[in-house]
């Protein structure tokens, strides 16, 4: 043979890759079993590193020793059962996949144990079917690990933002908190300069004037605003037994003035008793009433405040006859300061229906808003019927 051809030969031989070590414990009583069993792994993909465990006791002192990759037991060991070890893996807290190769498995009894955790069976006059058993229940363990990764990462983010919506919301209170007294004497003394000088300077001068004093006095409730928004994430409350219809009946006490005032018609239909926080939820109502009366047509307001069971849920809804809000807004209403209407036609700063989602929400629930056919809008939101425990501790 030339060098040629000796140099394409070698070209065309490829390295053979060495085999992945699989480390298997064989809970078996019968030594030729074993012997063919471990016969049938070496046909394999893996180089086998065996072990032998034939009683509890020495099973649990191997698998303490080393974790193995897999465990192979028969059904019958006499003393105890090959599902035995499923019970000392978990004491251990360990995730090993445990396949049966056994030599009379019935129909039912494989069934059951598949439903105890064993994750294959195979026979013993069918070892051919053992390696494809073993892939699938690597396979099958390697898709739990990943799975219980991808949620670990996923606790750590929620914990993230957790910890990172805490901090922002105690920046927030911190800030409107500390301006607060800064602000009112920039407040106090424009006002002071306002009418101390009005008239006095020229035109120009009364008109700065003017802008520095509605300016402070904007920051203010703008920071007035902020602070009761923060205040609703930081509130450490206990959830009580509160009747809706005595809840609503407060809210309009609250909002006489403005209701007079419109000749607004507020209907309260039978409304239930649940679990909540009777003053953040009296807010929720106070909040969504004073809109309807505020951002009403030509017409006066007629309001209607209903409440229906939904599942585990009461499904509330308050509903207007005012100028509606168009549905590209429907989700953007209840962003903090969003405004759709100049102060000049409506005064206020956006913060009232931010204040509710957030309220409804700390209470397990959710809150949307559905225009309404002809004019006016319906908001609707849900309260659990039975409040889960998470939910009393963090609200």
């Amino acid at each position: 043979m030339s060098a040629s051809a000796t140099g394409i030969q070698r070209e065309n031989e490829k390295p053979v890759s060495p085999k992945p070590t699989l480390r298997v414990l064989l809970v078996e009583d019968d030594p030729a079993d074993r012997e063919l069993i471990l016969r049938e792994l070496a046909k394999g993909e893996f180089e086998i590193s065996s072990a032998v465990a034939q009683t509890p006791e020495e099973f649990r002192q191997r698998i303490k020793s080393q974790v193995p990759d897999l465990v192979l037991a028969d059904y019958n060991l006499g003393t105890w059962r090959g599902t035995d070890a499923l019970e000392i893996l978990r004491a251990e807290n360990l995730d090993v996949p445990l396949i049966l190769v056994s030599g009379t498995v019935g129909d039912m009894i494989a069934v059951e144990c598949i439903k105890q955790g064993v994750t294959d069976y195979v026979l013993k006059d069918s070892l051919a079917r053992l390696p494809a058993a073993m892939r699938g229940a690597l396979h099958d363990k390697g898709m739990r690990e990943q799975r219980k990764q991808t949620l670990e990462a996923l606790d750590r983010k929620v914990e993230e933002l957790a910890r990172s919506n805490r901090d922002l919301e105690q920046f927030a209170y911190v800030a409107s908190h500390d301006l607060q007294e800064p602000l009112r004497m920039v407040a106090a003394y424009t006002q002071l300069l306002g009418e101390r000088y009005r008239g006095k300077l020229d035109e120009q001068a009364d008109k700065y004037i003017n802008y520095a004093v509605d300016g402070a006095q904007r920051m203010q409730s703008l920071i007035h605003d902020l602070l009761a928004f923060s205040r609703v994430g930081r509130m450490e409350t206990e959830l009580k037994n509160v009747n809706c219809h005595d809840l609503v009946g407060q809210a309009m006490k609250d909002l006489q003035a403005a209701i007079t005032e419109s000749g607004a018609v507020v209907n309260r239909e039978t409304l239930p008793s649940l679990k909540a926080n009777g003053s953040q939820l009296k807010q929720v109502f106070q909040n969504l009433i004073g809109n309807a009366i505020k951002f009403h047509g030509s017409e006066p307001p007629v309001i209607t405040i209903s409440a229906r069971r939904h599942e585990a849920d009461w499904l509330f809804s308050v509903a207007d006859n005012g100028i509606g809000i168009p549905p590209e807004h429907a989700e953007s209403v209840f962003t903090i300061f969003n405004r759709l209407h100049t102060r000049v036609e409506y005064p206020g700063n956006g913060i009232g229906l931010a204040i509710c989602k957030r309220i409804i929400e700390r209470h397990g629930g959710y809150i949307e808003v559905v225009p309404r056919e002809g004019s006016g809008t319906i908001f609707k939101f849900t309260l659990p019927a039975t409040v889960p425990c998470e939910v009393q501790e963090c609200v």
